[in-house]
């Protein structure tokens, strides 16, 4: 290639995917004098492909090329040409009853009025994944803000710090602020920690990745940190992106505590540097979801890594009322005349969302098998009634107790201060 008798008119050019792959000695000027990186196109980017895609479509009047651009993050040029050839596929399916069974024609007022609909590419969408994301790609949950009881503040939090710079971003340009880097919700078992995340995952138009706490360990020295590596430097390609650590603590443990391998103290470590290293992380939201803030490093619990610490707490009066409803209403369960939700959520006192929940579907089976015996079960759909509900009280305890509160309460009042003590390796025996 930089031999005696030199090139001439020859140019070479290479293509990889792998580029890390590729030797150090190639990859210097007089051989490969310049790398060009083609990385996931942006929103523009993909607006452009989409349009150079369906230029010759018969789209639908109003068909909204742009919304499509918006919410295929992750997506490449061949994901968004197969997008395209999917939701043509799916308006020539809807010809195929019309098809002449002899000739294969198609009737032409068929054809003449044959588009592809906006109907046609959310389809398609939810049949292919983006190949950026392959490797981390989680489904969507199909959550909503309606579907979560109480937690107005932690909702506004959420809402303001993921949706709010996601559709307004001219107005944190215009105020000159960065968004949050990081949300820690942290409270007792069951009060909705990980809903909360699967709303954020459903109703923002950004990436969403998951990842389990303890699934990043691995007995290799250096795999641990690598993979920390890999997520963030994937969230980053897929901007804007949200990623969800479920139980964090295991992750984040205090560097303070004992540690054989070291595995623990090189994984904060790393995690720091991605989060608030000299790469500055642009578009890239990290929440974390932990019933154990106060044995996290406590290098993590400041504003520039997370900003915020929301306290999910056990649903109060009103809040057990919504849940109830949440549970029996909004889900169509049918309800007797006499079912009264103010007194059940009176009569649930230290009850968490998810008790309420196991609550409402141990009545919703006591409805059923109603007049059952062990000999003979029957099962029969019926209203649910207060008694349903009376029996279900008297076999379903509350797993949050005066002291489990007390604790919480304790430790909320700490983290406002930013200052609890992480060489605490154990927990008080809060569920006894």
């Amino acid at each position: 290639m930089d031999g005696l008798a030199g090139r001439g008119q020859v140019i070479v050019i290479g293509a990889t995917n792998r580029v890390d792959d590729v030797d150090e000695a190639l990859r210097r000027p007089g051989r490969f004098d310049r790398e060009i990186e083609i990385g996931v196109p942006d929103r523009q980017g993909r607006l452009e492909i989409l349009q150079i895609h369906t230029r010759s479509m018969p789209l639908e009047e109003g068909m909204d090329v742009e919304k499509l651009a918006a919410v295929t993050h992750g997506f490449v040029g061949a994901d968004l040409a197969a997008l395209a050839r999917e939701a043509a596929m799916e308006a020539l399916r809807r010809a195929l009853p019309h098809v002449d069974p002899e000739t294969g024609d198609i009737p032409p007022d068929v054809l003449h009025d044959l588009f592809v609909t906006q109907n046609d590419f959310e389809t398609a969408l939810s049949g292919i994944s983006p190949s950026a994301l392959r490797e981390v790609l989680v489904e969507k949950p199909n959550v909503q803000w309606d579907d979560i009881g109480g937690l107005e503040k932690a909702k506004r939090a959420l809402w303001e710090s993921v949706e709010g710079p996601l559709r307004h971003p001219d107005v944190f340009e215009e105020m000159k602020i960065r968004t949050p880097k990081g949300i820690l919700l942290y409270g007792p078992p069951g009060t909705g920690k990980t809903l909360l995340a699967k709303a954020v995952a459903t109703t923002s138009e950004a990436n969403f990745i998951s990842i389990k706490g303890p699934e990043i360990f691995n007995k290799y020295v250096g795999e641990s940190e690598r993979a920390v590596r890999e997520i963030f430097k994937k969230a980053r390609q897929v901007a804007p992106c949200v990623i969800f650590f479920d139980e964090i603590d295991a992750l984040l443990s205090a560097r303070s505590q004992q540690d054989e391998t070291g595995v623990t103290q090189r994984i904060v470590n790393q995690f720091l540097a991605e989060i608030d290293g000299l790469q500055t992380l642009q578009n890239v939201l990290v929440i974390g979801a932990t019933n154990r803030p106060d044995i996290m490093d406590p290098a993590m619990l400041r504003p520039g890594r997370f900003d915020i610490l929301l306290h999910v707490q056990a649903p109060d009066l009103e809040a057990r009322k919504e849940i109830l409803e949440v549970h029996t209403t909004a889900k169509g369960i049918p309800g007797s005349e006499d079912l009264d939700l103010d007194l059940l959520a009176a009569k649930t006192e230290n009850f968490s969302g998810a008790d309420i929940e196991g609550l409402v579907r141990i009545a919703v089976m006591n409805a059923i098998t109603e007049g059952s015996t062990p000999e003979k079960i029957e099962m029969k759909a019926r209203k649910v009634e207060m008694k349903h509900f009376e029996e279900a009280l008297e076999e379903v305890r509350p797993t949050l107790t005066p002291k489990v509160l007390d604790y919480y309460e304790k430790l909320s009042a700490a983290l406002e201060g930013r200052q609890i003590e992480p060489e605490r390796k154990t927990r008080p025996d809060l569920y006894v």
